[in-house]
């Protein structure tokens, strides 16, 4: 993935560390303006990836039992370790989740993260979710054990004491937030020519929408009624909706944008968009104030296409 993807709360004794040294210029200890000490000399980050569970509306969480002679070894918490300072935290994460739990970045779509700070020094979550058939194993001497374990089952592990202060937070955050956009009334809202060449006006939509996607947003570029835990960044599941002249647009779409191409109303296609996200948050967008009404009737909130075009104008 191009965008900046979407890792341990890691305190790791340089000394004592076992095995090669492969350090970055990261590794060492630091402390923070709260007065604790630290791994990680620009920050670390750790991943928190979820992947469906067995049964349905259940999910798992990868996580790390670490070694013993790490620090607050034997407990569970996520991959994760040190930034370099040439390196975002979110490929931090990653990189930390490969080397310590054998974990290919490839498979991990990356929704969110969330800064824990102290003062001058922070830890990062990167959130992401990952398809049931992901496996991890433990790599690279920092890992007794690397497991899948199901959300409910979390907490009756010894967790590590910086995971377990944050986990409330970040199991409410485990799911992304999903926008649906209706294309036809967004393309419709600018009286820009569209109706002279339907397709090719979706198409430019769906290119500004996978750019935004690839982007991410703060919470503050967000709409007012979502109910949602605060992030520092997110990047949201982008479901764009074309019905009617515009359908041969969705060939070819971004990788970024699911297309839902509705064989009949488009309203319809929508709605069961919106069902069809399970948990999570959706973010509907369209000016139709029946379609508005039924979403919400939905658990769904609603935004006007002025909202998202004040968005893709951005990029």
């Amino acid at each position: 993935m191009a965008r900046e993807r979407r890792g341990r709360p890691g305190s790791l004794d340089p000394v004592s560390r076992p095995g090669p040294d492969p350090r970055g210029d990261g590794d060492g200890w630091i402390g923070c303006a709260q007065g604790h000490r630290h791994w990680g000399r620009f920050g670390a980050a750790g991943l928190l990836l979820r992947r469906p569970g067995e049964a349905r509306d259940s999910a798992q969480v990868l996580l790390q039992h670490r070694a013993m002679w790490s620090h607050h070894g034997d407990t569970w918490g996520l991959l994760g370790g040190a930034r370099h300072s040439d390196e975002s935290h979110v490929a931090a994460a990653l990189r930390e989740a490969a080397e310590e739990g054998g974990l290919d970045p490839d498979v991990v779509r990356v929704h969110g993260r969330f800064d824990d700070p102290h003062g001058d020094w922070s830890y990062v979550t990167v959130l992401g979710a990952t398809g049931r058939a992901t496996s991890a194993r433990p790599t690279g001497g920092e890992s007794i054990d690397v497991e899948w374990v199901p959300v409910d089952e979390v907490t009756a592990r010894p967790l590590h004491p910086g995971f377990a202060r944050t986990w409330p937070l970040l199991r409410r955050a485990l799911h992304p937030l999903t926008v649906v956009v209706d294309a036809a009334n967004v393309v419709g809202s600018r009286p820009d020519g569209w109706w002279r060449d339907r397709v090719g006006a979706t198409r430019r939509l769906l290119e500004s929408v996978a750019a935004l996607a690839a982007a991410g947003l703060t919470d503050a570029e967000l709409p007012d009624g979502l109910d949602l835990v605060p992030l520092a960044h997110r990047w949201p599941s982008w479901v764009l909706v074309v019905e009617g002249a515009a359908r041969p647009a969705a060939a070819g779409a971004p990788a970024d944008v699911y297309v839902r191409v509705a064989p009949g109303a488009g309203d319809d296609e929508i709605l069961e968009g919106v069902r069809d996200v399970g948990a999570g948050a959706v973010l509907v967008v369209t000016a139709d104030r029946g379609l508005a009404e039924r979403c919400e009737a939905l658990g769904a909130t609603v935004a006007g296409p002025r909202w998202l075009l004040s968005r893709t104008a951005r990029q």
